[in-house]
């Protein structure tokens, strides 16, 4: 076993481990030790101590010897003498328009060196301030740059709860705090109530962040399904980790809700809600207002079929009307192949009427037309065929000059040509219908 001593330099800082020798400290005597930096001037916080060996580190610096009168006297001259450094660094930070903040300045027990803290956004080339302090000063001059939580350490004030900062005034290091702390104390998470002096997140949110891990380890979550005692499914809206109980968002068979505050040891987990799905006791009310949706449906459906099915006999009880329409039906197509309906019949005679026959007289005019052209050609056949008889011993006339021989042939063959003629392309223009090819044209009633 080894015995240690615990000893800090500064008001609130780290403790660091110093090997006592034969003397005995105790908490809050002041010792001179060496350091790294050189003799420094500290106190103690952890008297004498054991550890273990293997704990033990191997550059371990004695204790000199315990602070007299005269160094405490000195110390207080320090603190004179860094308030007067001070001022006299910031004004010739701001003759060298230097960016920066100076915050503190410290001189060393043994008188080598003054360190002065400030603070900035970014680099700053600080070589020509260092210069001008250390002509002024006449020793060794360091500059240390700090961020916005040692700033506040060594500035010290009061926190938002009322009593001096935890960093100034206890708190021998800072610790990673994050949001998640915040969020499992179910704290407000806007960040001007989480926030501390410094601007960042409070320290204090890490003192009590290992036990509300632990309650809430016992604890279901918010959004979780639920069974109750008494058989009923819920959800639970709400968790107090202190007292340990959870609200529960209950629906009953008459789909009506009911909230209840019930301990968290009388429920039992059913199922989580995953991030941007539906709750589970939502997922049970959709899908009952789907099945009463599926039955209305159903049921209009019904109603339907049962409506289509009356008009059906409805019509089958009536087949005389059936009847009488598909008689019409048929008596009209029976007269439309027998010849003209009543009505065009009916609608020629009325247009005859209004041109004072002359439609009539023009389409029997056709009519006698055609008889008289059947004729000619029955009279020019007989004459061809008298006219074809040959004496004996003559030869018979080529077939030109028997066509020319035959009187009716030449009228007969014209008139067919007229006639298809007429059918191809209709009567001539300005000549009435049914007038022979050599009649004058006019109307055929004239």
């Amino acid at each position: 076993m080894t015995t240690i001593v615990g000893v800090r330099f500064r008001e609130i800082g780290k403790i660091y481990s110093f090997d006592p020798g034969e003397e005995t400290y105790r908490r809050g005597d002041h010792v001179i030790a060496e350091t790294a930096k050189g003799i420094e001037y500290g106190t103690v916080i952890l008297g004498n101590y054991e550890i273990q060996d293997a704990s033990v580190r191997e550059d371990l610096r004695p204790v000199l010897r315990r602070a007299n009168p005269e160094d405490e006297e000195k110390i207080r001259a320090n603190k004179a003498r860094e308030m007067e450094a001070l001022k006299l660094c910031r004004k010739k930070v701001f003759e060298h328009q230097l960016d920066m903040k100076v915050i503190a300045a410290e001189y060393t027990f043994d008188d080598s060196k003054i360190l002065f803290f400030f603070t900035a956004d970014g680099r700053v080339d600080f070589r020509d301030l260092v210069k001008d302090l250390a002509s002024v000063f006449r020793m060794r001059i360091e500059l240390r740059q700090v961020g916005v939580r040692d700033e506040t350490r060594i500035v010290g004030g009061m926190g938002p709860c009322g009593r001096p900062l935890c960093c100034h005034s206890w708190l021998p290091d800072f610790v990673p705090v994050s949001i998640k702390m915040a969020k499992e104390q179910n704290l407000s998470l806007n960040p001007q109530k989480i926030s501390g002096v410094c601007g960042r997140l409070m320290c204090c949110l890490k003192n009590e962040a290992d036990t509300y891990a632990y309650l809430n380890s016992q604890l279901p979550k918010k959004g979780d399904t639920v069974e109750l005692e008494d058989g009923r499914i819920g959800e639970i809206t709400e968790v107090n980790v202190l007292k340990q109980t959870v609200r529960v968002l209950v629906l009953l068979d008459d789909d009506e809700r009911e909230m209840r505050d019930v301990p968290a040891a009388e429920t039992v987990f059913i199922a989580h809600r995953k991030k941007g799905q539906p709750s589970q006791l939502k997922k049970d009310a959709m899908a009952r207002r789907e099945a009463q949706l599926q039955e209305q449906r159903e049921r209009k459906k019904r109603e339907a079929e049962g409506a289509d099915a009356s008009g059906e006999a409805g019509r089958k009880d009536a087949p005389g009307a059936q009847d009488d329409a598909g008689e019409g039906q048929s008596a009209r197509r029976s007269r439309r192949k027998k010849g003209e309906a009543p009505a065009e019949k009916e609608g020629r005679e009325g247009r005859d009427a209004r041109t004072g026959g002359r439609g009539r007289d023009r389409r029997r005019g056709k009519r006698e037309n055609d008889a008289e052209a059947g004729a000619d050609g029955a009279g020019g056949a007989a004459e061809k065929a008298a006219a074809v008889v040959i004496p004996a011993g003559e030869e018979p006339a080529p077939a030109g000059a028997a066509a020319d021989a035959v009187p009716g042939e030449e009228n007969g063959e014209r008139t067919r040509k007229r006639h298809r003629r007429r059918k191809k392309h209709g009567p001539r223009e300005g000549r009435p219908e049914g007038a022979p090819d050599g009649a004058p044209e006019g109307r055929a009633d004239e």
